[in-house]
């Protein structure tokens, strides 16, 4: 089913003139360099350049990354004239879209390639497969199926979207990452350099960093931690925050970690982890939602009342 949604797509990008990519909002490794690799790769391939657009904050981490410049804030690109071809990666959920959706409800025609799971999906073509480590994975399956060329850039751009949603494999599903980074390397991708290039965070965010960990609170015999980032440092945070969730994970009777950011007022951004035991069913009774191990939410509520009914959620567990 997969390889023939996959012609099906190609087609669709052979045919098509103007080409809008997009991820989620406050793109994360996956997101950003799964848009710019399939950008490249269809380029490189169809002689059509599309427009990649982002909405939120790109993390300073990711400043480095084969191709960055080819995002483009949403509000710098001009969506008045529609689309031939939208294509939405790995949003998980419409809202996530942010301001890039009107070029999606305009567009002639909408394909989303996804790795969350989406009970109601906007597309009419969807390339989304839930175990797949990240939605790079499926940009590599599209390459290899279209027998699509591609350079070191693609590579690299793949590569760096495996290493940030799994972790460095710490969270990889299955053995279908491993088996695409062996080729990846093979190609000439070094993985050391890429690490190294991510390593590129302002002093502020690292020090935010250490602090949030130092004063983070555990509950439930220590099962639970809970870090807490208040709306005057979170403009120090650079990305999602998943330094600090790393840290608090190793933490030896840890299961779950929750890191709070109060991204406005009464405006709360949640990222959940469990070590070994599911937290997306308790991101869905805040709204969001993810993978089982992995998933978040925002909260329009005060920090102290989104604490104290995460609390109360993980009270069961």
């Amino acid at each position: 089913m997969m390889k023939q949604k996959i012609q099906e797509f190609l087609t669709y990008v052979k045919n098509a003139k103007r080409i809008i990519i997009m991820g989620h909002k406050n793109p994360d490794g996956d997101s950003l360099c799964s848009v710019l690799a399939l950008a490249r790769l269809i380029e490189k391939n169809f002689g059509v350049a599309p427009v990649c657009v982002y909405d939120g904050n790109l993390p300073d981490s990711l400043d480095n990354v084969p191709l960055r410049t080819r995002m483009k804030y949403f509000e710098r690109v001009d969506m008045t004239e529609p689309f031939d071809l939208a294509i939405v990666m790995d949003y998980g959920n419409p809202v996530h879209i942010g301001g890039g959706r009107v070029a999606v409800d305009n567009a002639h025609m909408v394909v989303e390639i996804d790795h969350h799971k989406n009970d109601a999906p906007i597309a009419k073509l969807c390339l989304n497969d839930d175990m797949a480590a990240a939605t790079a994975v499926i940009v590599y399956q599209i390459m290899r199926e279209g027998n699509l060329e591609y350079d070191i850039q693609v590579a690299q751009l793949l590569a760096l979207a495996i290493l940030t949603d799994t972790g460095n494999f710490k969270f990889a599903r299955n053995g279908d990452s491993l088996r695409i980074m062996a080729d990846l390397v093979d190609f000439g991708v070094n993985i050391r350099h890429l690490i190294e290039l991510m390593n590129n965070k302002p002093r502020k965010a690292v020090l935010l960093e250490a602090k949030t960990v130092a004063n983070a609170e555990f509950f439930y015999r220590g099962r639970l931690v809970i870090a807490t980032v208040p709306k005057s440092d979170y403009k120090y945070l650079d990305g999602r925050g998943e330094m600090i969730l790393s840290l608090l994970g190793q933490i030896q009777g840890v299961e779950y970690i929750v890191l709070l950011k109060e991204q406005k007022p009464e405006q709360i951004g949640l990222s959940l982890r469990g070590r070994k035991k599911p937290v997306n069913h308790i991101a869905a009774q805040l709204g969001g939602g993810g993978h089982e191990l992995a998933a978040g939410a925002v909260v329009r509520d005060t920090l102290e009342n989104v604490r104290m009914r995460v609390l109360d959620l993980f009270k069961e567990e």
